[in-house]
């Protein structure tokens, strides 16, 4: 297939790269370098979002907020500008459900099929295909892409219509801030209790409280590796989404907001930039106590 990829960043570079190396043709596009290991295996550099439109039959996005992916794909030398009917776009960014429903629109009235494709699993999962993605598309749509995620990742599901993808997205990053928060505090509180908290994970990972979280990022706050996988900063975006979504239905989402006033915290220290692992940190500030 002629595929396009736009945003290669963190977790878009490898997850082109591994398009690329199944022997599709790549039309890349970013708005710093790209990587040299993507032009050294025959991807094609673009001036511009609709250079790369323009050139595939495929467009994917992987860019980090809603905004990026408006312009990408509607501002000056967008995708849409390099668009023919029977294209498919494919955005895997995590942005909001309202305006990718906008976008499809938009999309679908140039003739062409829009899908979202969210995914979770980080860098790891990134460089490893073994990436969860959650789709929303139309069945059709589905199927034509479809090949090309089981490049990507391995956990693919089609939850629904346009939008949907994005929604279960939005779910997912509750659950792990939660999750997250939990862990945190637990290692917080028997670390500063006189516990060593290596052996206090150790004891939890063989019981109900196990999960993967507790493995991955467990070990990341006791051994103080905050290089990020997915930054705080862009978790912290997810749940806005979240709790603008909840706002907009009239749901509650007490435990979401509460761990967002403590990535908020973490960026008000200029922790942003680091892993959301790092959210230990703001509740080590509280109990002036480091796990490690």
């Amino acid at each position: 297939m002629k595929i396009g990829f736009i945003g290669l960043g963190i977790m878009g570079a490898p997850m082109a790269g591994h398009l690329r190396a199944a022997g599709h043709d790549l039309f890349v596009h970013t708005r710093s370098q790209v990587p040299a290991a993507l032009t050294d295996a025959g991807a094609v550099r673009c001036a511009d979002s609709q250079a790369v439109a323009a050139q595939a039959d495929i467009i994917i996005t992987m860019l980090p907020d809603t905004p990026d992916v408006a312009a990408v794909l509607f501002g000056d030398h967008g995708v849409a500008a390099g668009l023919s009917a029977g294209k498919t776009v494919v955005d895997m960014s995590s942005i909001s459900p309202i305006e990718t429903k906008a976008f499809a629109q938009r999309i679908n009235a140039l003739g062409c099929d829009y899908v979202d494709a969210p995914v979770s699993g980080g860098e790891v999962g990134a460089k490893a295909a073994s990436l969860t993605i959650m789709v929303g598309a139309s069945e059709a749509a589905f199927e034509r892409v479809r090949p090309l995620f089981e490049l990507m990742g391995k956990n693919i599901t089609l939850v629904g219509g346009n939008g949907d993808g994005q929604t279960t997205k939005v779910a997912n990053q509750i659950i792990v801030a939660l999750n997250i928060a939990a862990v945190s505090e637990a290692l917080v509180f028997a670390s500063k209790a006189g516990a060593d908290p290596a052996k206090v994970r150790q004891a939890l990972m063989g019981g109900f409280a196990a999960s993967r979280i507790l493995e991955v990022h467990g070990e990341r706050m006791i051994k103080r590796t905050f290089n990020p996988g997915f930054r705080i900063c862009l978790h912290q975006k997810d749940l806005g989404l979240a709790l603008q979504g909840a706002k907009a239905l009239g749901v509650s989402l007490p435990q979401t907001a509460g761990v967002a006033q403590l990535m908020q915290a973490c960026a008000a220290h200029g922790l942003g930039e680091l892993d959301h692992s790092a959210l230990v940190q703001a509740l080590e500030l509280m109990a002036d106590h480091r796990v490690a």
